[in-house]
């Protein structure tokens, strides 16, 4: 017969150790836990890709307009405060172009036509006419009275506002946007962002013609010529007597649109606009993607350096 077997403790079949802690099972709880954190990450990630900032942050790759850009102001009333708006988005910066933060008021807003007049902001698009009080901290939507809302150009004075568009021509308001009349129904379909009024004269004006280049009025937009400059113009600006124009280039004028030079630009640059509160800054906007590089000249559009 043989022997019986000895019996085996059961401790006696564990491995030898290696010295780690034995790895310890997670509970359901646990495992939610970390599902949901993982699922965190993957949105923070993925915000990021897409130039999104979970938590509201600056932006230092430049500003975000969406897939078009259509205006590049500088605040007159704040050195180095700049706006860059598209169909979808408006970004701002304050320190000229370093670093950008969205304007959620102005999503979709189709940021075109800009104004700074009595202590408001005006930006116009395709809904129509947005004004903040509050240094565009907040907006609010300003039809009431516009005859049609789809305002492709638009300025401001201390008196007078000016809208243009495919469905108004010219109309102007004298009572800060409550009532509107006609000014014309031959020009003002093809204006494009800013209307220009001198602070001397509100019947001076000069806008941007997509169709006829840079245009100016002298009797508050019932008539206008043509200028001259680019071809197509979706953009002017002016700092003391000098006056830019964009469209296809860019081009400057010092006797009120007589004659007109080119200046050189920044790869891919479209818009200009010169700095008011200092006459020998120029800002250049370069549109990649969903967002608006920066770039800054401090001789007139001489040299430019990115921002």
């Amino acid at each position: 017969m043989r022997p019986p077997m000895a019996r085996t403790r059961p401790d006696a079949r564990r491995r030898p150790s290696s010295g780690r802690p034995a790895p310890r099972r997670r509970s359901p709880a646990q495992w939610v836990l970390v599902a949901g954190l993982v699922a965190v990450g993957v949105v923070v990630v993925v915000a990021a890709l897409r130039g999104d900032s979970p938590d509201d942050t600056a932006s230092r790759s430049g500003g975000l307009t969406g897939g078009d850009f259509h205006s590049l102001v500088a605040d007159p009333m704040t050195s180095g405060r700049v706006f860059v708006g598209g169909h979808q988005a408006v970004s701002v910066s304050s320190d000229a172009g370093g670093t950008w933060k969205r304007v959620e008021a102005l999503d979709d807003a189709d940021a075109m036509g800009w104004a700074f007049a009595n202590d408001s902001v005006f930006v116009s698009g395709h809904p129509g006419l947005n004004r903040s009080t509050d240094g565009a901290a907040t907006f609010r939507r300003t039809n009431d009275g516009l005859p049609d809302t789809d305002v492709h150009g638009f300025g401001a004075s201390e008196a007078t506002m000016y809208a243009a568009g495919p469905g108004l021509g010219v109309v102007g308001s004298t009572d800060g946007g409550k009532t509107w009349s006609a000014r014309t129904g031959e020009a003002g379909q093809s204006f494009f962002g800013r209307i220009l009024i001198d602070a001397d004269d509100d019947q001076q004006l000069i806008a941007a013609d997509a169709r006829a280049g840079a245009v100016s009025s002298a009797d508050g937009g019932r008539t206008w010529r043509r200028l001259g400059g680019p071809q197509a113009a979706v953009w002017v600006s002016r700092s003391g007597d000098t006056l830019y124009a964009s469209g296809q280039g860019v081009s400057k004028s010092s006797d009120g649109g007589a004659t007109w030079n080119e200046i050189d630009l920044p790869d891919g640059a479209t818009l200009v606009e010169a700095d008011p509160t200092d006459a020998d800054v120029l800002y250049a906007g370069v549109h990649r993607g969903q967002e608006v590089e920066l770039w800054i000249s401090k001789d007139g559009g001489v040299r430019w350096a990115r921002r």
